[in-house]
């Protein structure tokens, strides 16, 4: 049956559907042209020819009770993997009516990180259930996950991981990959190295293992490893990750014991994670709130930041409220009044957002802070004054008057310097207090921003033009 897509003037058939040609919005629109259509075997087929990142990706497509008509047609031996790739949010509606016995089962063939990830949704009853059905070394890999912060390394490891001893030969080695070669995937280079008490000695490359002398002991090709310490913050590592371009990374204890396995594709999400936290933060949207959340949760999360940001703006409106006589005899202010506001608003953003994006990135401190500090107060000035002087222009000819011309070309100055020093002064004091800079920062710039533009600008009206 043809299957007509929204907003999109190309109709599919199941037929000649190909999950190679088409892009995820394709996928998106196919799938919801089955979904209105109520065309549940073709759901399901649909469904069979998808990944499960791409069912996890689709089902945090639609809102909560498309989803549920969804993920009742998927696949149940594929059902564990999918609510291990989804968000909290997504999967703790999906696993309201599931018992137990039945969480048990979508996790029997997963590792420890995906059954730690559901886990993580369930009641300590269910989960006490679950965990007595599982192998026993996937559940004391499970158990050593929980050890963990949310925020360390430790809670985001792969614990199942391959080593080998350093008194073996390299025969030896190969004759027990050939035995056990489902443990190795299409990305393994090397192999981690420890001695009889658990210690990290390094990493043997496949190369070597490959090209030498076969009787030789493992411990005469040990190559050194960049280690990562169970308990640091994932943030940290991730600059790590980035910094020294590693794929993996082996997670040792404070003791120098190997406890587990970081790799590329858990810092990839990390990163995206901080990306997607780091554009709420700044918008002001809890790090909670899901794009297909309910009106009533996305209003409450929201209400809290303007409530904050009602605030600051009645601050702005008291410091406007002293000058209401040079407003009241010379209207072409409150006209002029905005354009201060607004370009030290734009001034301050770019230099919040450019000193964030450093910080997430590990590239700001010590010394260069205070470097960065000259240089946007030089950049602040060089663009305010600019821009006075074109503003300035701008105002003598729509109302050929100079003092006002000059009053509000001063106070851009003044209040886009102030911008990009805040901008980037802000973000650093709320840092060393702890507080997250994407969080709060914009809320703080613009009042401080609000607040200059307008006290420079009627200040000066104030003492020009009365």
């Amino acid at each position: 049956m043809p299957v007509s897509t929204p907003n999109s003037e190309r109709s599919f058939k199941l037929g000649d559907y190909n999950p190679q040609e088409y892009t995820a919005e394709y996928k998106l629109l196919y799938l919801q042209g089955l979904v209105a259509d109520g065309s549940y075997n073709a759901i399901t087929e649909f469904l069979a020819k998808q990944s499960e990142y791409e069912i996890a990706n689709l089902l945090e497509s639609f809102p909560t009770q498309d989803r549920l008509l969804i993920w009742a047609h998927v696949a149940e031996p594929i059902k564990g993997r999918v609510l291990a790739e989804l968000e909290v949010d997504t999967r703790q509606p999906l696993m309201e009516n599931i018992s137990s016995t039945e969480i048990s089962v979508l996790t029997q063939d997963l590792d420890a990180q995906d059954v730690f990830e559901i886990l993580d949704t369930v009641t300590e009853t269910v989960r006490t259930s679950v965990m007595a059905t599982l192998d026993e070394d996937i559940r004391l890999q499970v158990n050593k996950l929980d050890t963990y912060m949310d925020w360390e390394v430790g809670s985001y490891m792969d614990p199942d991981i391959i080593q080998v001893h350093d008194d073996i030969t390299l025969g030896q080695v190969q004759t027990w990959l050939r035995g056990n070669i489902d443990l190795l995937d299409d990305q393994s280079q090397e192999l981690l190295v420890v001695d009889k008490s658990q210690h990290l000695l390094g990493l043997l490359s496949l190369v070597d293992l490959i090209k030498h002398e076969q009787n030789a002991l493992v411990s005469s090709y040990i190559d050194n490893a960049i280690t990562i310490n169970d308990r640091l913050d994932i943030q940290d590592a991730a600059a790590i990750f980035r910094s020294e371009d590693i794929r993996f990374a082996p997670v040792i204890n404070s003791h120098g014991e190997l406890v587990g396995q970081l790799n590329g594709e858990d810092i990839m999400e990390i990163i995206q994670d901080d990306v997607d936290s780091t554009m709420r933060n700044l918008a002001g949207v809890s790090q909670d709130e899901e794009l297909f959340a309910p009106i009533l949760t996305s209003a409450k999360s929201r209400s809290i930041w303007l409530g904050i940001n009602l605030c600051t703006a009645l601050l702005a409106a008291i410091v406007i409220g002293q000058f209401e006589a040079v407003l009241a005899k010379v209207v072409a202010l409150a006209i002029l009044m905005p354009v201060v506001a607004s370009m030290g608003g734009i001034a301050g953003s770019q230099t919040l957002t450019v000193v964030i994006r450093g910080m997430a990135m590990g590239q700001i401190g010590g010394s260069n802070r205070w470097w960065l500090f000259n240089k946007e107060l030089w950049v602040g000035a060089i663009n305010g004054i600019i821009w006075a002087i074109i503003m300035a222009i701008i105002a003598q000819m729509w109302f050929h008057d100079s003092k006002i011309s000059a009053v509000i070309g001063c106070a851009i100055a003044i209040n886009m310097t102030a911008a990009n020093v805040s901008g980037i002064s802000i973000p650093l004091m709320l840092k060393r207090m702890n507080i997250d800079p994407a969080l709060s920062a914009s809320v703080i710039l613009t009042t401080v921003t609000d607040i200059v533009g307008f006290m420079s600008f009627l200040g000066l009206a104030s003492i020009l033009l009365l």
